[in-house]
């Protein structure tokens, strides 16, 4: 394998990833023992031999450059890898340390991930948790994830995904949108009803419902008088409020349904689920965190 760096450029690569990482030279320059203007040296050396600017430099502040931001990502895991390999061959790894950024969408943070973090965390303290909560689809390479959960296994042959669940579908309403409208007995009342949607984010496309008839799951289109996007539980809120109905996961209303705030709709139909995947990049080693919390998750 050529050789691509000498130690002053991997030193400069480590100065630039505490700068990023603490938005300041001179925090950078605390960190690493050095001046900060030994700091400012290094990143402009960098910055030449890239041909590219990774900072915006004020009198009072330093700010990471769309550039910069794609290549500190990179850079930051990088020598994550490297501190954990020597670790690692040293011996001295007894426990997963480092950042991990998780990507999850609402529903699942909320009512799944969340406390399983929690949990996570206080067995394994030396591990630094990012949970990024949002519905739109990531970039694993360029925004720096190490996993993800998704509601569909990915076709990209360099992701792995490992089912969580198929978590089950439930048809609500609130006492009084059914006191008011009345209550469907059948899938073709629907029709009749203020149906409140979910506009899948990946597509642009209301995600239909979904029934078990006579043993086959079906799809139905529904009305769309209300209309949700990005938050998947804004749906649930609505619902509990009286402005429709709506087809929910069923541990996103489970208090609700206990309570009396919600009723559940055409129990014969019911039956349908869709799954999520806990999703990561196809490695031959992957970090200690990583494979840590996909244990934990799965277990």
């Amino acid at each position: 394998m050529q050789r691509h760096f000498d130690d002053m450029q991997l030193g400069s690569i480590e100065l630039f990833v505490l700068a990023g990482e603490h938005g300041s030279f001179t925090a950078a320059a605390a960190m690493a023992g050095v001046t900060p203007a030994a700091v400012s040296r290094s990143i402009s050396r960098l910055e030449e031999r890239l041909g590219v600017r990774l900072f915006v430099r004020t009198t009072r502040q330093i700010r990471l450059t769309d550039g910069g931001k794609v290549y500190f990502e990179q850079c930051r895991q990088a020598l994550s890898q490297l501190v954990e390999a020597e670790r690692e061959v040293t011996g001295q790894q007894a426990a997963p340390s480092g950042r991990l950024r998780i990507s999850v969408p609402t529903p699942y943070a909320h009512y799944r991930l969340l406390a399983r973090v929690a949990a996570f965390r206080q067995q394994f303290p030396e591990v630094q948790v990012e949970v990024h909560v949002s519905n739109r689809n990531i970039d694993f390479a360029e925004e720096g994830y190490d996993l993800a959960v998704r509601g569909r296994a990915p076709q990209d042959s360099t992701l792995i995904a490992r089912k969580l669940e198929d978590a089950a579908l439930v048809l609500v309403a609130a006492p009084s949108y059914l006191k008011r409208r009345g209550e469907p007995k059948t899938l073709e009342e629907l029709a009749g009803h203020d149906c409140i949607q979910f506009v899948l984010p990946s597509t642009g496309r209301l995600i239909p419902w979904q029934f078990m008839r006579d043993g086959i799951e079906i799809e139905l289109a529904g009305s769309d008088a209300i209309v949700c996007a990005e938050d998947f539980l804004g749906m649930g809120a609505l619902a509990v409020h009286g402005g429709g109905i709506a087809q929910t996961y069923r541990f996103a209303v489970e208090r609700e349904l206990a309570s009396g705030a919600l009723v559940e709709l055409l129990p014969q139909h019911a039956g349908s689920s869709r799954p999520f995947y806990l999703i990561y990049p196809h490695a031959r080693h992957l970090s200690l965190r990583v494979r840590s919390f996909v244990e934990f998750l799965l277990r």
